[in-house]
């Protein structure tokens, strides 16, 4: 193998942790380059079609990182985002990722995703870039991801979102005005009203 690809790829894992095949093909590099720094010891593969430096230590949203290069158009939500955001105390086992209602359901072995499927305004409102560990990733903003989390309360429980909110408003993650407007953007005016009226 030519040093100079070898060399590329590392200080390609210098800026960012993780690569796909298409990420060297980009700069002209085939993808066998990493099969075989693979093969050689030199690269781990954590999943199908992504590649980190071998012994490399996972900073603490690193299976947000391989989740947003597995899924590129995919919003990091609820559990993940509140975990993102400090806003709770549960570590999520999976990645919950917003994607599109038409979109092709990603097929990704790890890491475990939980996917959830929105469109329009509830899908576009309140995403921010954060740059992790070299990778920028998509996340939802508290205020949004407190709302969701009160329009998804089936599947993740009532008192997730109630605590959600009082931490938001507590480390003054978002104010009354910004979480007022995503509740008006997911539906949930008349669900959260008497929570928003209890904390002010």
């Amino acid at each position: 193998m030519s040093t100079t690809k070898r060399d590329q790829i590392l200080r390609m894992l210098t800026k960012t942790c993780v690569l796909r095949p298409q990420d060297v093909e980009a700069v002209g590099i085939s993808r066998t380059y990493l099969n075989k720094l693979h093969s050689q010891g030199v690269l781990d593969r954590p999943s199908r079609g992504l590649y980190i430096l071998q012994n490399d230590e996972p900073g603490k949203h690193r299976s947000l990182v391989e989740a947003s290069r597995r899924v590129p158009q995919g919003i990091v939500c609820l559990l993940s985002a509140l975990q993102f955001h400090g806003l709770t105390s549960q570590a999520p086992f999976e990645v919950w990722v917003a994607i599109d209602d038409k979109a092709r359901l990603p097929r990704v072995d790890s890491p475990s995703l939980r996917i959830v499927r929105s469109s329009g305004a509830a899908l576009t409102y309140g995403v921010q870039e954060h740059v992790v560990e070299g990778v920028t990733i998509r996340v939802y903003a508290p205020a949004k991801t407190v709302s969701d989390c009160f329009k998804y309360r089936n599947k993740i429980g009532i008192d997730v979102a109630i605590e959600a909110l009082r931490d938001c408003l507590k480390q003054r993650k978002a104010n009354f005005d910004e979480l007022w407007k995503a509740a008006k953007v997911c539906r949930m005016t008349n669900v959260m009203r008497p929570y928003l009226e209890a904390t002010a």
